[in-house]
């Protein structure tokens, strides 16, 4: 090791290209690398939509889900399974253990799945499907005022399928309106009259609203493919199906026996903003996707779409990008200010050139944990973003430690050259020492099963490789620019006036440290140094007392602290088989309170800005479920806490 310091301190030419090699691969990785609100991750959990209509959650629980959970006992590679019931249809969720293949336990489920001896009648085929890791981007609803929902749909569609043509997005999805459906109610009396039966008049429609294929006639000169394409999605174009017809020509037509409309499934699902009808429009990410990117387009067409359009307004509700773009400023703003507070200090201590390299190892660093992290999969993401925030105030610790030593032997007498290579050399045990062991304790994140082990993995990889790029950094790179700069100059007659200024407020901070370290800190030294026992019982009694307001409840403990949200969200879960009307009621009646809330403590507010924004009634789906999204004013704005 030695000589490797050695030979990089004397010929500082490779230490340049190392440099410049952590530049532009550096910022190249930093380009490459997408961004997404968590780490990304291969799926483990395998799902089995099942779908019953007309059950309750008590049928499809013992009719099929037992049966279904008991059939899975048994196979290797399931770690857990959860199942939940509900109207008309039951979700199973199967979780792998980590490390296995997740196509051959899948497969392993579907034979489970199809060895249940019998299901009910009614009962839809299970779908049973890997989850795909599809995050949430940003949302946004639809609204007019007084807009019918189904002039809300037709725009919605238009929307979705813009969106999809935008690059980068794939994952479009809509809520807030219940599937269509074409109503034929039968007249009885014109039944009665034309000697019609209802299973006639269902066959009737059944034979004639097909899409079928019947095979090809090959002839010599071309071939002919046979299809039945008569089918229709609106009640209008149903209207002249033939029900009967006879040898004299009379025909009996589907709109001389019932009134054919288009209506929406019975099945309630309904959106409201701030009162008007609305539908929510979600754009999701892939693993493929950019996070930042998406969204960016997304509030693009947004602007756009709101510039050109009058009556039809579209409100972003959910934007995580927002969170991810603010842990980058801060992230920016620490590094900053980390390099402004290295810079003073040490030019207040030491000397302003080795203020300088040592504050420039911080940016080498982060550009050569890009250098890596690009290459094996890391993205810009909450967790990372974290890791790297926690990284900062311990990176210019090994750099401050070697450039203070080098000082110092050039101080003795010593050449450049010869400075460095001793200064370095003198601690360098102490420093690797003292990254290992900082290494040690972040590795620990590798061996969290489970999902937390998938999102603190990224914290351990960034922290690990800026430590192992700021070490090569601290003893590699920066003893070879101390020693070949200005930074070590005996010269009194060539420094500037700035040189010599700084030259003056050193000797100045010397007096303070000396102050600091003969008249404050030696005698207490001393002291405890003669008495040794009452210095360690120091320590000991600050133990008990720290581990006494833990077990005595002074101090509280959380797994997660708690952080204020910007949103508030009510669940209401009525008895099933609640009316829909009881169960809007009961909604409408929160919102209401929400209302007068948000009318109070607009008032105390600062520029009376509105605390809750926009408030998001939804019902359904079913009968019975409501959901409030309350969403707040941004924190960093409010004057007031969420628990208030």
């Amino acid at each position: 090791m030695k000589k490797i310091i050695s030979y990089f301190i004397k010929y500082h030419v490779a230490v340049n290209v190392i440099v410049l090699t952590f530049i532009v691969f550096g910022i190249a990785g930093a380009l490459s690398m997408k961004s997404s609100f968590h780490p990304l991750y291969d799926s483990r959990n395998i799902s089995i939509d099942l779908n019953y209509p007309g059950a309750s959650p008590e049928e499809i629980e013992e009719g099929v889900v037992l049966k279904i959970e008991n059939n899975l006992k048994g196979i290797i590679g399931i770690e857990r399974v959860t199942s939940v019931s509900k109207e008309n249809s039951a979700n199973i969720n199967v979780e792998i253990e980590r490390g296995r293949n997740i196509d051959v336990v899948l497969a392993e489920v579907k034979n489970a799945v199809d060895r249940v001896p019998s299901f009910p009648i009614g009962l839809e085929p299970p779908i049973i499907a890997k989850v795909e890791n599809i995050r949430n981007t940003i949302s946004f609803s639809i609204s007019g005022d007084n807009v019918p929902l189904i002039t809300l749909k037709q725009y919605a569609r238009e929307i979705e399928n813009d969106i999809r043509r935008l690059k980068g997005i794939s994952q479009v999805k809509l809520t807030g309106f219940p599937e269509e459906e074409i109503e034929i109610a039968l007249r009885e009396s014109d039944l009665r009259a034309y000697n019609l039966s209802f299973e006639t008049v269902a066959n009737a429609v059944k034979q004639s609203n097909i899409l079928i294929t019947g095979g090809s006639i090959k002839t010599d000169e071309e071939d002919y493919l046979i299809r039945a394409s008569n089918r229709r999605y609106y009640g209008k174009e149903i209207l002249d199906i033939v029900v009967r017809a006879d040898k004299s020509g009379n025909i009996i037509r589907l709109q001389d026996v019932a009134d054919v409309t288009d209506t929406w499934s019975e099945v309630p699902d309904r959106i409201y903003y701030n009162n008007k009808i609305a539908i929510d429009i979600s754009i999701s990410n892939t693993n493929n996707e950019d996070l930042l990117a998406t969204a960016e387009l997304v509030r693009n067409y947004i602007s756009e779409f709101n510039s050109t359009h009058d009556n039809i307004v579209l409100n972003i509700t959910s934007d995580l990008s927002i969170t991810l773009s603010q842990r980058t400023v801060l992230l920016l703003e620490n590094i900053f200010y980390g390099v402004l507070l290295v810079l003073l200090f040490l030019a207040l201590f030491l000397n302003a050139r080795l203020a300088f390299w040592v504050a420039a190892g911080l940016p080498i660093a982060f550009l050569g944990m890009f250098m890596f992290t690009a290459q094996l999969g890391v993205t810009i993401n909450v967790f990372s973003l974290f890791g790297m925030i926690i990284v900062i105030g311990i990176l210019v610790d090994d750099g401050i430690v070697i450039s203070e030593n080098i000082f110092q032997h050039f101080q003795r007498g010593k050449g450049p050259i010869k400075a460095a290579i001793d200064g370095t050399l003198e601690v360098m045990s102490p420093i690797l020492s003292a990254i290992l062991t900082t290494l040690l304790a972040f590795s620990t994140f590798y061996f969290l099963d489970g999902r937390m082990g998938d999102m603190f993995s990224e914290v351990s990889t960034v922290v690990i490789l800026t430590l192992l790029v700021s070490l090569v950094e601290a003893l590699i790179i920066l003893p070879a620019h101390i020693a070949h700069s200005k930074a070590l100059q005996n010269n009194e007659s060539k420094k500037s006036k700035i040189s010599a200024l700084f030259d003056r407020v050193n000797k100045f901070s010397d007096k303070i440290m000396e102050f600091i370290r003969d008249r404050l800190y030696a005698p207490y030294l001393r002291y405890f140094l003669k008495n040794k026992f009452f210095g360690f019982a120091i320590p000991i009694a600050l133990l008990i007392i720290a581990l006494g307001t833990l077990g005595g409840g002074i101090v509280k403990t959380s797994f997660f602290p708690s952080i204020a949200s910007d949103r508030i969200v009510i669940n209401l879960n009525m008895p099933y088989g609640t009316n829909e009307q009881i169960t809007d009621s009961v909604a409408s009646i929160i919102e209401s309170a929400a209302i007068k809330v948000n009318e109070e403590y607009t008032e105390k507010q600062t520029d009376n800005l509105p605390v809750i924004q926009n408030i998001i009634k939804r019902i359904g789906p079913g009968t019975s479920r409501s959901t409030l999204t309350l969403n707040l004013l941004p924190g960093e704005l409010r004057d007031f806490r969420l628990q208030n």
